[in-house]
């Protein structure tokens, strides 16, 4: 068996939605309470895309045209107004039978190596209090807890945590030049070296 890094496309929603689903259905991980329709989630990964990276993890158990879709990840808009733009918000979701074997980091590392090439220099996540794997899991990766907002939202009749965690990935020199599009090239290069470090598990 062997995993592969690729951008998505809209095409993959159905598949990515699979993946979703159990997080919204039985989790607190996602504070959405309904699952989101394929149209609407293939129409998220292709506004998602027009400015930033959007992944996908497949597995193969030897015929490679048998890939299927295991996890993805993507990150996007911190907040709306022009002054946010050096920072950018992270997602990382996961099957359940792939958590714990290293995948997640490699994701991890290769949007913080996109959004590093767009000229972003903060990486934020946005964590519900009570998912300690979580919190760790970034911490382990060089974030740390920014803030948390108490009991500021409810999900299956519990009051829930916040938890802000984010970590610096470029440098803050003055008069920042804006963003940039990622370039297809250097994504694909990021994509390169994300597949390199999954071949060497």
């Amino acid at each position: 068996m062997t995993l592969h890094i690729r951008p998505a496309q809209a095409s993959d929603a159905a598949d990515l939605l699979a993946i979703y689903a159990p997080y919204v259905r039985e989790t607190t991980v996602t504070f959405e309470f309904d699952v989101p329709s394929v149209k609407e989630f293939a129409a998220r990964i292709e506004q998602a895309q027009k400015r930033y990276a959007y992944l996908v993890l497949e597995k193969t158990d030897g015929d490679e045209s048998k890939r299927r879709a295991v996890g993805y990840a993507y990150y996007g808009a911190f907040k709306s107004r022009p002054a946010y733009q050096w920072s950018a918000e992270t997602s990382i979701y996961l099957a359940e039978k792939e958590r714990g074997h290293g995948a997640g980091s490699i994701l991890l590392s290769a949007l913080e190596s996109c959004m590093a090439a767009q000229g972003i220099t903060n990486s934020e996540a946005c964590i519900t209090g009570e998912n300690d794997s979580s919190v760790e899991f970034h911490r382990r990766h060089g974030y740390e807890e920014r803030a948390r907002f108490i009991k500021c939202a409810n999900k299956f009749d519990r009051w829930l945590d916040v938890v802000w965690m984010e970590k610096y990935i470029g440098p803050h020199g003055e008069n920042p030049q804006p963003i940039q599009p990622l370039d297809t090239l250097e994504l694909m290069r990021i994509v390169d070296v994300a597949n390199e470090r999954l071949n060497k598990r």
